[in-house]
């Protein structure tokens, strides 16, 4: 590919053009990259003198000077996302998996799809990373063959699947719920939470993508977060039983339980048994804003991706709940996409705060805040432990005395 290197002047803050851009670029490189790696900045596109950009679409023109590009990619980052979302919902990389590949014509039998339509649709997916090309055939890239195949232990399309149908169009309103400060999918005055009254399809194409989050997301929690000491476990709130599932995996003598509303039973109780895990998982139906306590006889308790959903007064009912709940020596494990502390990142922690706009009461918060919550509910020693993962970037692991 054409690349074109840039000589930079210095500008009136003495600071040369260089300089500047490549303290802008340091910061896109730390967001965007987890959001649109196609169109990610990288490494090897900077030289000692110059930045070295595609010539096609340049982050700066010949005179050094900044163009819209980063905005263009900004404004059309849905494209990339609703390529996704209908390559998964032809499920294309299921029958290219089973196919071992295909060519245009091929794929376009497959996909019950006109030519045109197909070509168009594989060169995307091959520009996103979703799939390569050798000679005439195209083949599903392992990113897609590990994530984007129906019936994968971490499967991800159904998240992708979410997303489309129920997400994205409640993004349509974004502006109507900044002006409102409410969430515009369900209506807090009449309703007790975003499940009450809930389409029962879309209802459980929410637990199926929250799911398809959570595993991926659970394994690596459980890679990173020391819980070798815990026997008994409870999730609270953790609907579908993904992280109970990834950590009795990791932990062969953990017993666990999900406490989560009785709706979710079913459908956490399904994934139990198909992992195999009947015997060290239970459901314990209940309601942690409408019970009395939570229930006791655990040395840890989780709270997995859940307090992002809830005002700070409903976060430190449940933190306090989960403290009274806890015996000496215990463990509250909190495990979230953290906003950092002065509130200016990183991108995926405060892109999800918007999402809890839309669709919450609740937004991303920040570790301080939760170490303020968590010493007023009394808990002794906060440790904070930094990973990634798709859904999470850290957990805080809070001890009793």
């Amino acid at each position: 590919m054409a690349m074109t290197s840039v000589e930079f002047a210095p500008t009136r803050h003495g600071l040369t053009r260089e300089k500047t851009v490549l303290r802008w670029l340091d910061r896109l490189d730390q967001t965007s990259t987890s959001l649109i790696p196609a169109l990610a900045v990288r490494e090897e596109s900077l030289t000692e003198k110059g930045f070295i950009m595609h010539a096609s679409n340049p982050l700066v023109n010949p005179s050094g000077e900044l163009t819209p590009a980063h905005l263009m990619r900004l404004v059309s980052g849905f494209w990339a996302a609703k390529t996704l979302a209908a390559a998964v919902e032809l499920d294309l990389f299921s029958h290219f998996a089973r196919a071992g590949g295909a060519t245009q014509s091929q794929a376009a039998r497959l996909l019950r799809l006109e030519p045109r339509a197909t070509d168009i649709l594989l060169s995307a997916c091959a520009g996103l990373g979703l799939l390569s090309k050798d000679g005439e055939v195209y083949h599903n890239t392992e990113l897609s063959d590990r994530f984007l195949v129906r019936g994968h232990p971490y499967y991800f399309g159904g998240f992708v699947r979410m997303i489309d149908v129920r997400n994205y169009p409640a993004w349509l309103r974004v502006a109507e719920a900044l002006r409102s400060n409410r969430p515009v999918t369900w209506d807090p005055s009449e309703q007790s939470s975003i499940f009450v009254g809930e389409d029962p399809v879309l209802l459980d194409t929410f637990w199926e993508g929250m799911y398809c989050l959570s595993i991926t997301t659970a394994r690596v929690f459980a890679e990173c977060v020391p819980l070798e000491q815990s026997r008994r476990l409870l999730d609270v709130g953790g609907g579908g039983g993904a992280y109970t599932i990834e950590l009795c995996r990791r932990y062969p003598d953990l017993h666990t339980a999900v406490y989560d509303l009785p709706l979710v039973s079913d459908i956490t109780m399904k994934k139990v048994k198909k992992a195999g895990l009947t015997d060290r998982i239970k459901m314990i139906p209940g309601d942690f804003f409408s019970d009395p306590a939570l229930p006791t006889g655990y040395d840890t308790l989780l709270l997995s991706m859940v307090l992002h959903d809830w005002s700070e007064a409903e976060c430190q009912t449940i933190i306090g709940k989960c403290r009274a709940a806890l015996p000496p020596g215990g463990t509250l494990a909190i495990t979230e996409l953290f906003v950092d502390d002065d509130k200016s990142g990183p991108l995926d922690a405060t892109l999800m705060g918007m999402n809890m706009l839309v669709e919450t009461i609740g937004r991303n918060y920040t570790r301080a805040e939760y170490r303020r919550w968590l010493d007023k509910a009394g808990f002794a020693e906060v440790t904070a432990i930094d990973f990634n993962a798709p859904a999470t970037n850290g957990a805080l692991l809070a001890r009793v005395d």
